[in-house]
């Protein structure tokens, strides 16, 4: 426990290890016999297209300078691998998630290894830290069904696109199986159901930075959904287009905060590059659908008013929120510290009684080379 302590304290983004520190670097047969048993047991994490280099060459076994090097090389490989899977890039191009752990000292990583004699710590705490990974990974080594286990394999992969420290705090969307849930210390602290893209519109996979919340907002209307019938309506029903609070103000398309808001009575403060967010919706009949694909992209949380009191805990009490509510005044409240928040997908995952539940493809992603193709989304907020 105190070597994993350490590695993930001390664990990022270290100038690399001197040339000298490399070449003076000599396993010992344990260490080479330990090293290959965790090459050999990867196939077990999903790992097995992963390329390895050999350390059993010719000549190499008479030559420990010539091994030892070779090793190191299989070391770094294998590290990588667990940090950031295997997948080509261009899989990749959808998962918009930022990640630091290419930047992580692997090279120092493995010294400190050698020195306390256990590679097989350092390897363990390499793995992603959400417990829905070690589920994950003990369903697919013991899974016979090949559709599950290709199924596991391909979310087993997403965990390692994580970030390895996703934070003490965070929310997690899981667009997959229509939930967001508040995570706090590798423990699963609050879920609430949400509704994400449809399919011709689908969420984006991305993360942000939760800094606050919006009560009774604006929802600014996104040109394209606009065209829809919107802007018709302002021009040639204008009475109509009152009734539901639509404007056109600045030369954009607006609707005033009001029960028939299409962002409910919050949206979380989250700028990011696609303008999704998480945010309240009038429709709650919606939720009770098993399959919650309505939106342009967006999330809609069922409870969001709950959500909202939970993140602000510290720095707005519930009645404070309620005496927001019930003014309709737009109102922005800072929570008490960033947050962070991961728009993920993830065909499985771990369910309370320790098994794995299995949600539909809904955007065709686990064919990861279908998954480059998918249409944007639009759905300002």
């Amino acid at each position: 426990m105190r070597i994993l302590s350490a590695i993930l304290g001390g664990l990022l983004f270290s100038a690399s290890a001197s040339a000298q520190d490399e070449n003076h670097l000599i396993w010992t047969e344990a260490q080479v016999t330990e090293l290959q048993h965790l090459v050999d047991a990867r196939a077990s994490e999903g790992l097995g297209n992963c390329a390895i280099t050999s350390f059993d060459q010719p000549n190499s076994a008479t030559d420990p300078y010539r091994r030892s090097r070779l090793a190191t090389v299989a070391a770094n490989e294998l590290m990588m691998a667990h940090l950031e899977g295997c997948s080509p890039a261009s899989v990749r191009t959808k998962w918009r998630i930022s990640s630091d752990d290419a930047k992580i000292d692997t090279q120092k990583l493995l010294l400190q290894a050698l020195v306390r004699n256990d590679l097989t710590a350092y390897f363990k705490a390499l793995r992603p830290r959400n417990p829905h990974y070690q589920v994950l990974r003990e369903a697919y080594t013991a899974e016979v069904d090949e559709a599950k286990r290709a199924t596991l394999e391909v979310n087993l992969e997403r965990w390692r696109w994580m970030r390895l420290i996703m934070g003490d705090k965070y929310l997690l969307v899981n667009a997959a199986s229509f939930e967001v849930t508040l995570w706090e210390n590798d423990k699963a602290i609050r879920t609430w159901p949400v509704i994400v893209g449809k399919a011709s519109s689908p969420t984006p996979i991305f993360d942000a930075t939760v800094s606050g919340v919006i009560l009774n907002p604006w929802w600014e209307i996104p040109t394209s959904i606009a065209a829809e019938g919107i802007s018709s309506m302002v021009r040639n029903n204008p009475a109509r287009a009152r009734s539901r609070g639509y404007v056109f103000q600045d030369g954009r398309y607006r609707q005033r905060p009001g029960p028939g808001n299409a962002l409910g009575q919050m949206k979380l403060v989250m700028p990011n590059a696609y303008s999704v967010y998480l945010h309240d919706t009038p429709n709650k009949n919606l939720f009770s659908e098993p399959v919650r694909t309505f939106s342009h992209g967006c999330i809609r949380v069922g409870g969001a008013v709950d959500l909202v009191k939970t993140l602000l805990a510290g720095s707005a009490t519930e009645e404070q929120v309620d005496d927001i509510l019930t003014s309709r005044k737009t109102t922005k409240l800072s929570t008490t510290m960033p947050l962070p928040v991961y728009i993920a997908y993830f065909t499985a995952e771990a369910a309370a009684d320790g098994t794995v539940s299995y949600f539909p493809d809904i955007y065709n992603r686990d064919n990861l080379k279908l998954a480059q193709n998918e249409p944007t989304t639009d759905c300002a907020a």
